[in-house]
């Protein structure tokens, strides 16, 4: 198969590293002599049909940019589209076949869908239809299977450790308790990882249910052997032994409806009235998603984009490359997406923070 024309979309929430990404599939893709259609606003640009063609000049000196220059959206699902004027939120329009046709219409080969789980769902319906994809793993999350590394995490990673490391002094200097609510959804690796490498006390991640009594112990303990502050890292879908998480609210339109946030003042409140100590909570939020991307995040970016369309090229569809050890590998999208890639409350990860002295608020742990 004679590959001419291929299209490339980042679609889901934004993360360091995607402009890394473009930069690298296009580079390969016109090395090639592969025209590169790039879709604006994700899934959006299929269905509207809203592109630019990708030149050398377009990608140059977007290597270290964060964001994205294509655009991005987590609303356009182009099998429940809400957004007008072709649907809304309380009557969404299948139009996958509008995107399908515009696939067609464009000439293109193959498409290059960017992001993490949401958007390789939509992807695998789409090579369901017929269409020739290549998924590449977005995600600050880290939550996809089949690959060890998501772009995007290790720099979300580093602003969460910079902020444990900075909390330290404002802590130690009032002896309050002080929490920093991570992303992440229903994963914890932002959250542990940053914990363990910034020195943090207590980490509460969804894959291990907290108890507050055990988080009142610790600090009240810590408290007694001379240390006045304490530092809980806190991600904002840990959940407590009854399951129950906290949400800001509820989007029905978005691909993950269930907006999760909070957490970080429900255990201040909770730690403040039980220990009777001042605590703050720092919410970092989007600062995790923006800036810089790490060197490991370009270099891993630059990798993922150049074996992708290599991936096209072989007429390899419906797959996702994949860093599998040191190596860049490819799995199934739908192996891919078949489950989230949790943190395993056995690991030896979890057993080396227990170690150390950090406590997950579990009884059942540690």
């Amino acid at each position: 198969m004679s590959i001419k024309k291929v299209g490339i979309l980042t679609a889901g929430g934004d993360c360091p590293g995607l402009n890394a990404v473009v930069r690298a599939v296009s580079k390969n893709a016109l090395r090639h002599g592969v025209k590169v259609l790039g879709f604006k606003n994700g899934f959006d640009g299929l269905v509207r049909n809203e592109f630019i063609e990708i030149d050398e000049h377009a990608v140059s000196g977007i290597l270290t940019l964060g964001g994205t220059i294509l655009g991005t959206s987590n609303l356009a699902n182009p099998f429940r589209y809400t957004l007008p004027p072709f649907g809304t939120p309380e009557e969404p329009k299948d139009l996958s076949s509008v995107a399908m046709h515009n696939f067609n219409t464009n000439g293109l080969d193959a498409l290059i869908a960017i992001g993490g789980d949401g958007t390789l769902h939509m992807a695998q319906q789409f090579v369901d239809m017929g269409m020739p994809v290549i998924g590449i793993p977005k995600t600050i999350d880290n939550d996809l299977s089949c690959t060890d590394l998501t772009f995007g995490f290790d720099s979300a990673m580093s602003v969460a450790t910079d902020a444990v490391d900075r909390i330290h002094t404002t802590a130690q200097s009032h002896h309050r308790v002080m929490i920093i609510e991570t992303m992440g959804r229903y994963a914890g690796w932002i959250a542990l990882r940053s914990a363990i490498a910034g020195g943090g006390d207590i980490v509460l991640i969804p894959e291990i249910p907290y108890n507050e009594q055990v988080i009142v112990d610790y600090i009240l303990d810590r408290r007694a052997k001379g240390k006045n502050f304490s530092i809980i890292v806190a991600a904002e879908g840990a959940k407590n032994e009854a399951g129950e998480q906290a949400v800001t609210r509820t989007v029905a339109a978005s691909t993950d409806p269930v907006r999760l946030g909070g957490i970080g003042f429900k255990i201040s409140n909770m730690v403040e009235e039980a220990c009777r100590v001042e605590s703050r909570v720092v919410v970092l939020g989007h600062l995790q998603r923006g800036g810089t991307p790490t060197p490991f995040d370009r270099w891993l970016s630059t990798r993922f984009g150049a074996r992708a369309m290599d991936l096209v090229l072989e007429g390899k569809f419906g797959y996702m490359v994949a860093l599998q050890g040191l190596a860049i590998g490819e799995c199934k999208i739908a192996d891919a997406i078949s489950k989230l890639k949790l943190v395993d409350p056995n690991s030896e990860e979890v057993k080396t923070a227990l170690e150390v002295g950090m406590s997950f608020g579990s009884a059942q742990i540690g």
